[in-house]
Parts: C-alpha cells; sequence; structure tokens
C-alpha cells in the first residue's frame, strides 16, 4: 500500500462513519413516519408502487404521497393527505416525533378515534387541519402548548366536551370548529387577532365572548345555550342573592337588635354635644373659609375661560382621562369653510357638530396632529389638523377636489375638509383595527401577520398605488410621505393608503438621497413632479423590506435599505428574512422574488426604479404562484 492510500483511508473511513451516523437519524425519522401510516391507513400494504411510506425508500428523494420537505431535500416540513380515504386513527406520538413538521392535513377523510396528549410534541406546528372526519372524544388540554399555531381547523368532526384554553395561542388566526359536539364556555379569545371563526352547531352555552364587531351571527349559531351579542337573545340578568333562612336562635338577634339601639342612641348624645362645643369654634373659621372659597371660586373661572386663537391646541385625552372639543383649538374657525365632500357617511354633516364633539389625540407628527372625533350619531371620524403648511388656501382647495375625483377601495380618501390661512383640517372615516406599523412593530411583535397576509398587503397596496398614480399622474400628485403606518386596516382587515396628497412638492425628499446628504436641485417642476412618484416607489420598497424582515426603518442608527443591500451583498440574503416567516415554512423562493422586487424600488437612483404599474405586475405574479401553491396543499 502507497503513502497515498494510507493518507486517503482514514478520510474514507470518517466519511463513512459519518454517513452512517447521518443515515440512522433519517431511519428513525422514517419509521416514525411508517409507523404514523400503518395505523392512519391499516390498508397501506394495497397502494401503488408510488405510495412510497415505506423504510426502503427516503421521503423526500422518493417522493412519498402528500411529503413536501424543505428546498434541501433533508426534512419533512408538511404532511398532506386530505381525501386519501384514511379509516384509521391518529398516531400523535408518531408523527410528532418527525420536529421539523409545521403543517399537518388529513381533511376529508375517515379516520377515528381521540386525539391524544401527545399532538403536544408537536412544537413547530403552525397549520393543524382535521376537518370532516370522525374523530370523537375530549380535545386534549396539550394542545394549548402548541405555541406556534396559527390555523385550526377540525369542523364536521365528532369531539365533545370542553374546549382547552385555546387563548393561550397567542398568535392564533383562524379556528373553525364548527358541527362537533363541544359545550361548555367559548373561551376569550383575542378577537381583534383572529382572521376566521365559526364554532356554530355545537352545545356552548352561556354569553359570546366580545367579538370585536368581527364575527357575525353565521359564526356562534346553532348553539342553543349561547346568549348575547351577536345573537338576537339577551343574556339573562344574573340571579339575585338567595335569601338566607332565618335563624333558629330568634332570641339571640332580638338581642343584637336592641343592643343596636342602645349603641346608636348613645352615638347621638355624642353628635349633640359635640355640635354645642363645637359651635364657638366653627364661628371663628367661618370668615377664613369664605375668603378661601372665593380665591377658589377665583381659580376656576379664569381656568374654565375659553382661549383665544388656534394655538391653544387639543390635549390628548390618552393623557389625562378628560374630553376636549375642536372648537376648544379653533375657536377662531369661519364655520362656512367646511366643505363635505361626496360620501354618504357624513351626509348632513355640519361644521358645528366637528366643534361640539369630543376628541381624543391619537398622535402627533412633523406635519399636524391627529384626532379621533365621535359625533351626536355615533359615527366616529378622525381629524387631521394641519399646521404651518406651504400651500395656500386655493391650491388646497384644488387638491382636494382632484384627489376626491380619484377612488379606489384601499385608498383613503377624505370625506370632508377645512381651510383657512393658518389652519387646515381633513376629515377621514377612522379605521378601528390599526396600521401596518402597529401590526409588524408593535405589541404583538408580528406574531399573527403570517406571510399570506403579508404578501396580501403587499400585493393591495401596490395595485392601490399603481392606480392613483396613474389618475393623478398630471396633476402632480403624489403621496409624498408612504410609511408603515400611514397603511391602516379597515373592519375587514384590508390595507388602505390614507394620507394621499398631503405633501407638496417642495417638502417631498427621497430617502435614498438624503442618506447621501443630497437632495433634488432640478428647477424643472415636471422632473420634480416625476421624481415625486418615485420617492412613493422607494417608500414602497422600504415597506415591503419590513414585511420581509419584520424589523425597524430606523433602528439605534441602523437604516434597514442599508442593511439589507449589505446582507444581500455577502449572499446571505435568507439571513434578512422574519424568523416568524421562516417558521411557519413559508415560500423562499417567493420570499426572495418579493425581496427582490423591493431591492429594484430602492435603487439610489430614482430613473432605474420601476413605476408602480411596474412593481403591482411583478407582486401579482408572486401572489398568483402563492395561491396556486396553496391550493394545491389545502
Amino acid at each position: 500500500m502507497d503513502r497515498n492510500s494510507i493518507l486517503v483511508l482514514p478520510i474514507l473511513m470518517f466519511l463513512l462513519l459519518f454517513r452512517v451516523a447521518n443515515s440512522e437519524v433519517e431511519d428513525d425519522v422514517k419509521e416514525a413516519l411508517v409507523q404514523f401510516m400503518e395505523k392512519l391507513s391499516p390498508g397501506n400494504a394495497l397502494r401503488d408502487q408510488n405510495w412510497g411510506w415505506n423504510t426502503s425508500s427516503d421521503p423526500c428523494d422518493d417522493n412519498w404521497a402528500g411529503v413536501s420537505c424543505d428546498t434541501r431535500n433533508q426534512s419533512v416540513r408538511k404532511i398532506t393527505l386530505d381525501g386519501f380515504n384514511l379509516t384509521g386513527s391518529l398516531d400523535a406520538g408518531s408523527v410528532c416525533s418527525v420536529k421539523s413538521l409545521v403543517v399537518l392535513s388529513l381533511n376529508d377523510n375517515v379516520i377515528g378515534g381521540n386525539l391524544a396528549e401527545e399532538i403536544s410534541d408537536c412544537k413547530h406546528l403552525t397549520h393543524f387541519y382535521l376537518s370532516a372526519n370522525q374523530f370523537s372524544g375530549n380535545l386534549p388540554d396539550t394542545l394549548s402548548q402548541l405555541s406556534n399555531l396559527k390555523r385550526l381547523f377540525i369542523s364536521n368532526n365528532n369531539f365533545s366536551g370542553k374546549l382547552p384554553d385555546l387563548a393561550r395561542i397567542s398568535g392564533l388566526l383562524t379556528f373553525f370548529a364548527e358541527n362537533n359536539q363541544l359545550s361548555g364556555s367559548i373561551p376569550e379569545f383575542d378577537f381583534s387577532n383572529l382572521l376566521g371563526f365559526n364554532v356554530s352547531n355545537n352545545n356552548f352555552s352561556g354569553p359570546v365572548p366580545d367579538v370585536k364587531g368581527k364575527f357575525g351571527v353565521e359564526s356562534v349559531s346553532g348553539n342553543p345555550g349561547l346568549c348575547g351579542k351577536p345573537l338576537s337573545n339577551a343574556c339573562p340578568p344574573p340571579p339575585p342573592p338567595s335569601t338566607e333562612k332565618k335563624s333558629k336562635h330568634s332570641s339571640n338577634d332580638r338581642f343584637l337588635i336592641f343592643s343596636g339601639y342602645i349603641i346608636l342612641a348613645l352615638l347621638v348624645l355624642l353628635l349633640i354635644a359635640w355640635k354645642v362645643f363645637g359651635k364657638n369654634k366653627h364661628k371663628n373659621k367661618k370668615t377664613g373659609d369664605v375668603k378661601k372659597k372665593q380665591v377658589a371660586m377665583e381659580v376656576e373661572t379664569r381656568r374654565n375661560k375659553p382661549t383665544s386663537g388656534a394655538s391653544s391646541g387639543i390635549k390628548s385625552t390618552r393623557e389625562n382621562k378628560s374630553e376636549y372639543s375642536l372648537s376648544s383649538a379653533e375657536s377662531g374657525m369661519n364655520a362656512s369653510s367646511l366643505v363635505v365632500l361626496t360620501s354618504p357617511v357624513v351626509t348632513g354633516l355640519k361644521f358645528e357638530d366637528l366643534l361640539r364633539a369630543p376628541a381624543e389625540l391619537l398622535g402627533r407628527g412633523k406635519y399636524g396632529s391627529l384626532y379621533m372625533v365621535t359625533l351626536d350619531n355615533g359615527v366616529v371620524l378622525a381629524v387631521k389638523r394641519l399646521k404651518d403648511w406651504g400651500i395656500s388656501s386655493e391650491d388646497f382647495k384644488r387638491r382636494m377636489q382632484k384627489v376626491d375625483l380619484v377612488k379606489h377601495p384601499n385608498v383613503l380618501s377624505p370625506l370632508a375638509y377645512y381651510c383657512s390661512n393658518q389652519e387646515k383640517l381633513l376629515v377621514y372615516p377612522y379605521q378601528p383595527n390599526g396600521s401596518l406599523f402597529e401590526f409588524l412593530h408593535g405589541s404583538q411583535n408580528g406574531q399573527s401577520f403570517d406571510w399570506g397576509s403579508r404578501l396580501h398587503v403587499a400585493a393591495s397596496v401596490a395595485k392601490a398605488l399603481a392606480f392613483i398614480h396613474e389618475e393623478l399622474r398630471e396633476s402632480g400628485i403624489a403621496h409624498g410621505n408612504l410609511k408603515s403606518s400611514n397603511i391602516l386596516f379597515n373592519k375587514n382587515m384590508d390595507p388602505c393608503i390614507s394620507e394621499y396628497g398631503l405633501m407638496v412638492v417642495n417638502e417631498i425628499q427621497d430617502n435614498s438621497i438624503v442618506a447621501q446628504k443630497n437632495s433634488y436641485e432640478s428647477n424643472n417642476i415636471i422632473g420634480q413632479i416625476y421624481s415625486t412618484f418615485k420617492v412613493d416607489v422607494y417608500g414602497f420598497g422600504v415597506i415591503l423590506l419590513e414585511l420581509l424582515t419584520g424589523k425597524l426603518v430606523q433602528n439605534n442608527g441602523l437604516n434597514l435599505a442599508t442593511w439589507v443591500n449589505s446582507v444581500v451583498r455577502e449572499e446571505w440574503t435568507v439571513e434578512v428574512f422574519d424568523k416568524a416567516l421562516l417558521s411557519e415554512a413559508a415560500s423562499e423562493e417567493r420570499m426572495v422574488n418579493l425581496l427582490q422586487v423591493a431591492l429594484k424600488c430602492i435603487n439610489t437612483s430614482p430613473n432605474e426604479r420601476p413605476n408602480m404599474d411596474q412593481v403591482a405586475g411583478m407582486i401579482n405574479t408572486i401572489k398568483e404562484e402563492e395561491e396556486r401553491s396553496v391550493s394545491s396543499v389545502e
């Protein structure tokens, strides 16, 4: 044996040992999956040769029926066996030993038996579908330990008993459990977070939790024991406390009553004595007390005296828990200056209605403040107050009239406006479900905002922005301040672009150029107008980066666009994506495609950026690919 052979031999032995060790892990997974299938489908032996699910083949390389793996074909991510006429039972212990599993779908089969407590071992499971089977018995309490669960479908089975505390799963988006025999009360889900909910046709009882107005009667109907909104039958008042039987020792009761009378009489005598002896002392203090009261009344009168001018401002009820009206800040306004645009929401609205209504400060920005105003008829409006805005009243009116002519369901149009030389007010319909910024960076930390929802937001906003750019291009009216806090969600959780057209050309700056300590210097107004639309493209690209990364645009001096570009240059593209998206097994291919769109939008050269119509087309293609993929799985 020559020297080279001696050197190669240890290397071959090491590689062989490593391969054997690696195959042992794979064999454990295969054996667990085969055992899971043996319980699930007793007739597995009758399947054709393409079925797989045996220890002599590989679930990823040999394409087992219903099995999907990661992009490197190294771990099982999804098991989708819908409509395979499976007649056995679910061996949760075996299938949950596959630690990489995120999707388990067994809809439309004939699977029976109970759901075992071992289901809690599926720690990374995000989608769990058992609808249209013959499962029975109680749901295990351990089901609530699936902290990563997003979708849970158990409809059309024979499950009974009380629901486990599923409200503990903070990121749950959809829960469908209709047509079972479940009983007890409905858990206090985070209904502001849920996108789908149905528990109809069960045996639930008690009051319906506050569903935040998101779900109708059809989601809870068919439960005779339920009451309260949205159902028509109100809950009965709580029973009065039961009267206890009289004590057998009535003589003791009479003794206590008489003792009470004696004590009361003594107290009255003491009170009379105190009045007599304290009378002179009271006279001595009377004069001083009157003077103090006069001073207090004078202070209160000055405090309540109305201030003049708009500079007095409106206090936030979130800070001092009291209500203020717009009249306290706008006492010099001319009531005839309110212009109500074409909207049935505020038909007949008068300026006095706004002045009388209580206003709550929602936030302050560089260009003004935002208030929530509740009218006497219960209609809730959002009022944007602009100050020191560099545009004349006539230009402002023409601008608002042009914006009002362009309608799109994903663009929040103003309902009315007020205009004077010093003050400008814009009235919008109030959107109760917060902003995209809050969903991504607020208290929920993006946990409930899955890949499908983010892609829907991207496609909807791109389409709306492309439409309004086209309609207002000749007028040169762009958004100019597009950011995630200006993307609001309506009652149907559809995104809406707010505050469109409030920025004028000389106030708009391109963040990509500002970052380079430069700004537009073109004296050609047409070039400036063209650039304003390209600024919107840049802003939209940054929103895409927020959707993909879950990170703040500015954080401790770090610029998101700069950071993403640096990571991509180092060829660590996957490192930019939000870990919440990776944990739910979102398509890395489609996330990379959307990232490429974002990078085109934030090109430092405005002329190299695509227009919004092109951007909307690219995102729509990605969305269609995602929908086809989901349809094939679900």
